[in-house]
């Protein structure tokens, strides 16, 4: 699905923390979002999910205006923090509430999260806590899960490696690679992870103060110099 921006502007008071005059992203693209502390990556993803007003300008999703249709919502899946989550559900119970919502039958549900065992590890399903009961990480995971198993025609991650062990990253990683390349699932993530971004994103943004500075395609990691060398300036 192809995401459009026209005169996207967030102002709080006198201060402009996001401003992007024109951006689209096409549909099964799989994008990084870069920057430091302060750059505007949540600011962007929450106008994306219509999760804060903007002051000016528009998000479009397949042609609807997120902020004035619904449609958008049935084919999209999100992750963006802990708030997210509904603290005193069982991940069972998260899991199927997510389901409802997006009319997955029972078998269907039980499929997909099949698929997400080699990250679960054992450590989500059949525990009989709440979410409010677990480790940072594992919140992570079952907020992640629940973003990606309706199988979105959009996934829309915020920094989905924090929390995460080494190979919680690497296990992350692929299913995101995995869920664009066969599924064609228009992806964006933010990430201080420069390696991950590199290694999964096929077109990378850097923002700085609220706007896109670099738009870097990046095939077979082509962009990892450029970003370094940035970031190495910035510090």
């Amino acid at each position: 699905m192809e995401i459009k921006i026209e005169n996207l502007v967030k102002q709080y008071g006198k201060q402009t923390v996001l401003d992007i005059p024109e951006l689209t992203i096409g549909s099964g693209q799989l994008v990084g979002l870069v920057g430091n502390n302060g750059a505007g990556k949540t600011t962007l993803m929450r106008l994306m999910l219509d999760l804060i007003e903007a002051t000016a300008g528009e998000v479009t999703m397949g042609g609807h205006a997120v902020s004035q249709d619904t449609a958008w919502k049935q084919t999209t899946g999100s992750f963006i923090d802990g708030r997210f989550l509904i603290d005193f559900y069982t991940p069972e119970e998260y899991f199927g509430f997510i389901a409802r919502a997006y009319n997955l039958p029972k078998a269907t549900l039980d499929e997909r999260l099949s698929q997400y065992q080699p990250l679960m590890h054992g450590e989500i399903l059949g525990t009989k806590k709440y979410l409010r009961q677990f480790s940072e990480g594992n919140r992570q995971k079952t907020g992640i899960i629940g973003a990606m198993m309706i199988n979105p025609q959009v996934l829309i991650l915020d920094e989905p490696f924090n929390y995460l062990d080494p190979s919680s990253q690497m296990t992350v990683a692929r299913l995101i690679s995995q869920m664009n390349r066969e599924l064609g699932t228009t992806v964006i993530i933010s990430s201080h992870n420069l390696s991950f971004v590199s290694e999964i994103s096929t077109r990378i943004l850097l923002l700085e103060k609220g706007r896109i500075i670099k738009d870097l395609s990046n095939h077979d990691g082509s962009a990892t110099k450029e970003l370094e060398d940035y970031f190495n300036t910035a510090e």
